[in-house]
């Protein structure tokens, strides 16, 4: 029986990590609400300057900074289809953001995923023990999370996060 712990709070959880944060990202699209007003934006043509830093520093920029000057290790991955979505091309000319602040982020063609056994939900993977699964609709809208610490859950996690890593393509070298 899986055992979830809703109680967790994701920024705790992720000031309490000493080792890694992992996080498999696996849909094409999302409607997130911190997202649809960049997107609506990003669509008609605004593009964030890198050199401009003050106009797209979030307070998650710099959670993730401490997050990483405190020796943790940040990675996110995304399997994505090809073409890509218009979505995808939205995330991957912000991921710029993501990795200013020390995440290492790598792309994977869904068809170069076929063989790994992937979790059915995106994640976050703490320090190789705790999980975080995000529920969303059909549409891409965020419907909740689930927490687990079961140690077979994690163990799928980490492996399929590592299956994927490997095969991913660095941010830096992947084309939209």
């Amino acid at each position: 029986m899986r055992r979830s712990k809703p109680v967790f709070d994701f920024d705790e959880v992720l000031a309490s990590c000493t080792q890694s944060a992992l996080h498999l990202e696996m849909r094409d699209a999302y409607a997130v609400d911190n997202e649809t007003g960049r997107y609506a934006q990003w669509r008609t043509g605004h593009r964030f300057d890198p050199a401009d830093r003050a106009s797209w520093w979030r307070p998650w920029h710099t959670q993730i900074a401490e997050t990483v000057a405190r020796g943790v290790e940040v990675r996110r991955a995304r399997i994505v289809s090809e073409p890509v979505t218009e979505y995808i091309r939205f995330e991957f000319d912000g991921s710029f953001m993501n990795v200013a602040a020390g995440e290492q982020v790598r792309w994977l063609p869904r068809r170069r995923a076929s063989d790994i056994a992937l979790p059915g939900n995106d994640f976050w993977l703490f320090d190789e023990r705790v999980v975080r699964f995000g529920h969303f609709t059909g549409d891409g809208e965020y419907t909740g999370e689930e927490w687990t610490e079961e140690p077979a859950v994690a163990r799928l996690c980490s492996t399929a996060f590592g299956a994927v890593w490997e095969r991913a393509v660095p941010h830096e070298a992947f084309k939209v």
